[in-house]
């Protein structure tokens, strides 16, 4: 599996890199913004490793432009910015997953494991009201279609699958990230605010219904 580390802090590039090949991974590393675009441009990877603050074009214009482009590649975001908002940019921006510094190097190489399996399962469609989740072009489509990144159409689909149910906070990141971590789930009501501006920007007729207390669930729209 190659990957592609995009981090300015060369010590910390450095360690990084040392970790994920003594894991198995081919790893390129990029420095600055112009040249981690062109890297995604010029070879395929498995898996981008995008800083946010980097010099000559941070890691949301990086982003923005090989999604515009129409590369899926999964992207991790890795920054120092620990606001909500800025984890809705990212994701916004198409970002499948966010990990703020500092990090334990355990759960980067969690969450790489995880996005790289979910590329290799199957992405069956499914329909609840006016809503259609297509797992070919992870796509959403109603009155009108949008594209959701890796990590939003494993949650969607998740909803999807447990329509009926209300689910918590907790079993969301054990379904969707395969693991269990407090210190970031918030990231989980980051991805929530995200598929909830999608669903009302394509005219869907339900929603992400939150019960306080209990959980989340798919629900139609009052």
């Amino acid at each position: 599996m190659k990957l592609l580390l995009c981090e300015d802090e060369r010590d910390l590039s450095a360690a990084v890199k040392k970790i994920l090949e003594m894991s198995g991974y081919t790893v390129d590393q990029a420095f600055d913004g112009m040249q981690s675009l062109e890297k995604i441009r010029e070879s395929h990877y498995d898996c981008v490793i995008l800083d946010v603050m980097m010099p000559r074009m941070d890691g949301f214009q990086v982003l923005r432009l090989v999604r515009n482009e129409g590369d899926k590649t999964p992207v991790i975001m890795l920054t120092a910015r620990a606001e909500t908002d800025d984890k809705v940019l990212g994701l916004d921006s198409g970002a499948d997953d966010y990990l703020t510094k500092p990090f334990q190097t355990k759960e980067l190489l969690a969450r790489i494991r995880a996005l790289l399996r979910r590329g290799k399962e199957g992405t069956p469609t499914y329909t609840l009201g006016n809503v259609t989740l297509d797992g070919d072009n992870y796509e959403l489509r109603a009155e009108k279609t949008i594209r959701l990144t890796r990590t939003e159409f494993q949650m969607m689909e998740f909803f999807m699958q447990n329509k009926s149910r209300l689910v918590s906070t907790e079993r969301i990141m054990e379904a969707v990230w395969d693991y269990d971590s407090d210190a970031e789930i918030n990231v989980v009501w980051a991805y929530i605010s995200a598929l909830r501006k999608k669903l009302q920007s394509i005219g869907a007729n339900i929603t992400i219904i939150a019960v306080r207390g209990v959980g989340y669930q798919l629900g139609e729209k009052k």
